[in-house]
């Protein structure tokens, strides 16, 4: 995708504007080559909630903007993330609020995805919910609270984890190929692994959540774009950068959905079919999901969520969680506009799956 020009003036609006403001060009000189130096470590897992890391990458859009970013896409990220190792990462909110209060340096830079669908994926030989019961699943019923306020409610399963033999897998991939090789009867994920598993006929999706109170609409934060604060000090024109790219992928995604399910089939190894039916899912057939966008309410509603149900010892507060402050300055298109202008009259909400396709197809044949 190439930037727009509106966007590279804006870059440099904002690196003349550190110069004049320090008054000391050979310095900023020196600053901007170390910063054209620094290797940005980002890290992502396997999750549709995470398309816009690899996105980034494949479609050109960190070069464009002059950063160099090393992604890694693994279950570690969080960890990672936790213990200060990378700059960014795209990581779930539950990890991020518990790990502030223990010091890490850490915080939401940017929204992720809208609520946040995920499932519980079980093998074929679970013809009823309680036929899991003992069985070895890759999920945690007591510390996932998924299992309290919809999977264990959705299905009947008892939110016990002794009810079962828990393991524990390093990615969603890995607890895939952990079902489809029979050594696990069921694991929790976002897609494309519940796709994955009923494309190849290997499993079924027994319970789904879109992180969104149905009665009162009330709605939640599964993951977001986070930052290092440390990289953000050190690094304030980069992490400038990184945030706007992080909201380019997002608009590349909307705009490019062919291009986009290709580098995810080959980011997570999943057929192309699987990665269509994902990318309009996230960005028609749900909603809008993917988003930027920061209301503050979803992230209230998670930490009121977390002390509801007890889940740490200690919690920050809410601008201990968010800051914002990069995304209303790195020059980023308000997500709703964008969406209007340039979504809604080719790719309108409750357009199906065959009529999405067909539409999106016919748009890659002409670029």
């Amino acid at each position: 995708m190439k930037i727009s020009k509106k966007i590279k003036l804006l870059i440099s609006v904002g690196i003349i504007g550190v110069t004049i403001l320090t008054g000391c060009a050979s310095k900023d000189t020196e600053s901007d080559k170390a910063d054209s130096n620094y290797t940005i470590k980002l890290g992502y897992y396997n999750c549709d909630h995470m398309t816009a890391a690899p996105v980034a990458v494949e479609a050109g859009i960190y070069k464009e903007l002059g950063l160099n970013v090393e992604t890694v896409g693994n279950g570690k990220v969080p960890e990672a993330m936790a213990a200060g190792q990378m700059d960014a990462g795209y990581i779930g909110t539950k990890g991020l609020v518990g790990a502030i209060p223990k010091g890490s340096p850490i915080i939401v830079a940017a929204n992720n995805h809208k609520g946040g669908s995920e499932y519980l994926i079980v093998s074929n030989d679970i013809k009823n919910p309680e036929d899991l019961l003992g069985k070895k699943i890759a999920s945690d019923p007591e510390g996932d609270l998924l299992w309290t306020t919809d999977y264990g409610p959705e299905t009947g399963l008892p939110v016990d984890a002794s009810k079962y033999e828990v393991v524990n897998m390093d990615s969603s991939k890995d607890a895939y190929l952990a079902l489809k090789t029979g050594q696990i009867s069921g694991f929790s994920a976002c897609d494309p692994w519940g796709s994955v598993a009923e494309h190849e006929g290997i499993g079924k999706i027994i319970s789904t959540t879109q992180y969104k109170e149905k009665a009162t609409g009330k709605e939640y934060n599964c993951c977001s774009f986070s930052l290092n604060t440390n990289f953000i000090k050190e690094q304030p024109e980069l992490a400038k950068k990184l945030v706007l790219a992080h909201t380019k992928a997002i608009e590349y995604i909307y705009t490019n959905p062919v291009h986009s399910a290709q580098i995810f089939a080959k980011a997570y190894s999943v057929d192309e079919e699987v990665a269509l039916m994902t990318i309009y899912k996230k960005t028609v057939g749900e909603g809008r999901t993917l988003t930027w966008e920061i209301t503050g309410e979803e992230y209230k509603n998670n930490l009121d969520m977390y002390k509801e149900y007890d889940s740490f010892e200690e919690y920050p507060t809410y601008d201990q969680v968010v800051n914002d402050e990069l995304l209303k300055s790195c020059g980023a298109d308000d997500f709703d506009t964008f969406i209007k202008e340039n979504v809604d009259n080719v790719f309108p909400e409750g357009m199906n799956y065959d009529e999405w396709k067909e539409k999106a197809m016919e748009i890659d044949e002409q670029k």
